[in-house]
């Protein structure tokens, strides 16, 4: 369900809900408060895209599906309303009122594991009837969703992980509409068939990152909550409970710096904190819950970690995770920069994504500092380049840039990545004392991708001068990310991506702060070379900025030493070297932290070599460490009450076992399969069309279609209008005469209404 379409179904059955009569002496709910609208950047913005804002969910949500407005009404107290014709096309969703909500959160070192549990109440269907709810989970900064537990009377779901060579009937599976994302951190999935007036008990978990800002980890955790999911009731009580564990993993005081919620601070010590809050609530949170802390430190410092593979580990290598921070030093040198800017005006970036990216460029521009110099590429099956060498950033020049980029940089034409890239090559090629920067922003994917990772491999060996570093910035679905990944790998760069066009100006301001920041070049660690093996992620060590800590990990055979020497280059040329202390990882588990960061840098490695071996190394480690990948699928198990639930099994039995059975468990168990949690590889026809990112299919001409739709509407005005509680106790006060009245007044509307939809289906004839 696209997020336009979600949005609207929402703000419908929010009007529907106006039919639910909670008793002569408990008060109405409050009106909805609608929230300052928020426009595009473009002049084609749309009352669709504010309704977007207001009604998508900034915490977990449930909702009512809702086809038919007949089965609106409160399940304890009937109203008895009179009987309402017609559908809802699509589906109304009625906000469930929420009885109860706790938050645990787990961070450690970069990544933080957040579950929610809460209670929510089907107060909006009659009893005796049932409906679909669909379960809304919103993630903060790249989350990735790790399991849903639903409980209800007589039955529960839980969701697991299969791999694709399981799955009997793909096609369905890629067709699936019971889950699936609305924006790109918003996953909704279905659970079907719930009665009027249940109460169900939802276990929802995922994992996220904190962002490093200003020397500061910094956790959003979505958690503001509408006041429609509040009960409506006297004596309904509310109690909310957040428990925050902070681990930084590097065992030096660790200050907390602020916070949105009232923590209560129950331990500090060794880097750790922890923290509960735990209050009885008027109302639900209306903020989202952020948490900021800094790590002491003046200069430079780091360590190792290591961890041994548990007992039934498929990898049976040790894992390491080596961190350096760049320490609380605001005046640290920086590296002069020669950037080139490689930006995307095919014709699909059209409108806001280009908009948003110009912005972005330029105040990308305006940060550069007089002895930086520049150049901006725009392209599409061609390139165009704002000068034929390389600009000092003086005032002049970036003015003149600004405006080359208003006047040059209109969507038009097709995608070729390899000409821009050979050409910024060509300009950062006798690179000296700076670092060369090459940031590359793309929303398409192309044919030769392979053989551009490649190209531009050869060319990073092969340089005599300072290589440059690529960065990339992937817009929207249909460029394909795990090629800017892997682009960004070998480029010692940074990667970022904006799903939805209101993000990219940050998001693509921030990761050019990152890139250009370089305070230590040339990172070696002297150990790797002495393992007996070594799996590294990233391949190529990248630099360090001050704007982002570094961390590399991977897997190894041998032995590594107490202390372990890394080496590199200052912004003032000189050599840097320290010396970090290699300690086991007792209370952080790497294999958790790292899991998500090994699965994607391996699922880039198995597109660009096209390995099965590869595809199945990727979905052991999915289903090992519960994370969803490209090559795996999450499905929704039912299990029914009374039946023991499976026991979780390690993953050798899963390969052993469960393959021979597999045949057996799908056909004899209830499971809804849900869509896919992965991004993809591109879509070549999507750019070859040069479809915007996130544009919406096509609606559909078809009569009937049309027919149904503009009678759905019509019965669901109606309702909106003339079925609120409200306007029926009016009604039993009219005499028979007046009624006679109000009947041929609301046929002649029927009547209005139905010239419209007779206009509809004219026109498209």
């Amino acid at each position: 369900m696209a997020a336009r379409e979600f949005a609207s179904s929402v703000e419908c059955g929010l009007k529907l809900s106006k039919r639910v009569y909670y008793g002569k002496d408990v008060p109405a709910p409050a009106p909805l408060e609608v929230p300052a609208m928020t426009r595009s950047v473009s002049s084609s913005a749309t009352e669709g895209e504010d309704v977007e804002v207001v009604y998508m969910p900034a915490a977990p949500m449930v909702y009512a599906v809702v086809p038919e407005p007949e089965m609106v009404d409160n399940p304890d107290i009937p109203s008895y309303q009179p009987y309402v014709y017609g559908r809802c096309e699509p589906p109304a969703l009625i906000p469930l009122h929420m009885h109860g909500v706790a938050m645990e959160i787990e961070s450690f070192m970069d990544t933080a594991f957040v579950t929610v549990s809460g209670t929510w109440r089907v107060h909006c269907v009659t009893a005796g009837r049932s409906c679909d709810c669909r379960v809304a989970v919103p993630m903060g900064e790249q989350g990735s969703l790790l399991g849903v537990e639903v409980d209800l009377s007589g039955r529960s779901y839980r969701t697991e992980l299969i791999t694709l060579e399981d799955i009997k009937d793909i096609e369905k599976v890629a067709n699936a509409e019971d889950g699936r994302f609305l924006k790109c951190q918003i996953y909704t999935l279905k659970v079907p068939k719930v009665e009027g007036g249940s109460t169900l008990s939802i276990r929802i978990s995922w994992s996220q990152k904190l962002i490093y800002n200003d020397g500061q980890f910094c956790l959003n955790v979505p958690f503001s909550f509408p006041a429609y999911v509040n009960p409506v009731g006297k004596k309904i009580s509310k109690r909310e409970k957040i428990s925050l564990k902070v681990n930084s993993g590097t065992g030096r005081e660790v200050l907390w710096t602020r916070t949105s919620h009232s923590l209560k601070e129950q331990t500090s010590q060794d880097g750790k904190l922890s923290f509960l809050y735990e209050a009885q609530v008027p109302a639900w949170s209306s903020a989202d819950f952020t948490f900021a802390y800094t790590i002491t430190s003046i200069d430079f410092f780091g360590g190792v970690l290591l961890q041994s593979p548990f007992l039934r580990d498929f990898d049976q290598r040790d894992m390491f995770c080596f961190y350096l921070f760049p320490g609380n030093i605001q005046s640290r040198k920086v590296f002069r920069k020669e950037v080139v800017f490689l930006i995307d005006k095919s014709g699909s970036m059209k409108g806001d994504p280009l908009e948003y990216a110009k912005n972005a460029l330029v105040a990308s521009l305006s940060k550069l500092k007089p002895e930086d110099t520049f150049n901006i590429i725009a392209f599409n099956e061609e390139v165009d380049l704002f000068s034929s060498t390389m600009k000092l950033a003086t005032k002049e020049a970036i003015s003149n840039a600004t405006e080359w980029v208003g006047s040059n940089l209109i969507a038009n034409g097709g995608t070729n990545i390899s000409l821009p890239l050979n050409q910024a090559m060509k300009l950062l090629a006798n690179t000296i004392d700076s670092i060369p920067l090459i940031f590359l922003i793309t929303d398409g994917s192309v044919e030769d991708e392979k053989e551009i990772f490649n190209n531009m491999k050869d060319c990073l060996k092969s340089g005599e001068s300072i290589c440059p570093r690529i960065s990339t910035f992937g817009i929207g679905s249909y460029c394909n990310h795990y090629f800017l990944q892997k682009l960004a790998h070998i480029g010692r760069g940074h990667y970022d991506a904006s799903y939805d066009a209101d993000t990219i100006n940050f998001r693509m301001q921030r990761l050019f702060a990152i890139a250009s920041s370089v305070i230590l070049a040339d990172i070696k660690m002297d150990t790797l070379g002495h393992l007996d093996s070594l799996e590294l992620f990233p391949s190529h060590i990248p630099d360090l900025s001050s704007g982002s800590p570094l961390i590399v990990s991977g897997r190894y055979d041998g032995s590594f030493p107490d202390t372990v020497k890394i080496s590199g280059t200052l912004a003032d040329m000189n050599s840097f070297v320290i010396d970090l202390k290699v300690q086991r990882a007792k209370d952080v588990p790497l294999d958790r932290v790292l899991a998500r960061r090994h699965i994607d840098m391996l699922t880039a490695h198995a597109w660009l070599l096209g390995t099965e071996e590869l595809e199945e190394k990727v979905a052991k480690m999915s289903i090992q460490a519960g994370v969803p990948s490209e090559y795996t699928r999450m499905t929704l198990v039912q299990i029914d009450q009374g039946k023991k639930a499976p026991e979780p099994v390690l993953l050798q039995e899963v390969y052993n076992i469960l393959k021979l059975q597999k045949k057996v468990d799908l056909e004899g168990q209830k499971i809804i399969f849900l869509g896919k949690l992965g991004v993809g590889f591109g879509n070549l026809i999507a750019t070859a069309k040069n479809i915007p990112p996130g544009a919406e299919k096509a609606k559909s001409s078809d009569p009937t279609e049309l027919l149904v739709k503009a009678a759905s509407n019509c019965c669901s005005q109606l309702v909106d209008r003339c079925c609120c509680m409200c306007c029926i106790q009016t009604c039993s006060y009219l005499n028979n005469q007046c009624a006679v009245v109000f009947t041929q007044l609301c046929t002649a509307l029927s009547c209005f209404e139905c010239i419209n939809c007779c206009y509809e289906l004219c026109a498209c004839f």
